[in-house]
């Protein structure tokens, strides 16, 4: 069984560190935004910003684009298949807000 080298190690903690940061800084944000306002009516979604989350914000892009791209296409291409998973992506996107 390979074992990981220390300097591997230590990127994996300054990862996981980097990561807890940004989720504790997404943490403070909202806790400011919910004792400044009023968050009724769904506005909390309002505060989660693709800024904070630029993996998240570059996988939904990519997902809307192939949608689009499937659709643009679903009259070239009759596949049930690419159908299916044209309504499956989109249901994602819209649950994803």
């Amino acid at each position: 069984m390979k074992y990981a080298n220390k300097k591997d190690l230590m990127n994996v903690i300054d990862k996981s560190a980097e990561e807890l940061h940004l989720k504790i800084d997404m943490q403070c944000h909202l806790m400011t935004a919910i004792l400044e306002q009023d968050l009724g009516g769904g506005n909390i979604k309002e505060l989660f910003l693709p800024s904070c989350y630029p993996k998240e914000a570059r996988l939904k892009e990519a997902v809307k684009e192939t949608v689009d791209v499937l659709e643009e296409s679903r009259k070239a291409f009759k596949s049930k298949r690419l159908e299916a998973l044209r309504k499956k992506l989109t249901h994602v996107l819209i649950e994803s807000g």
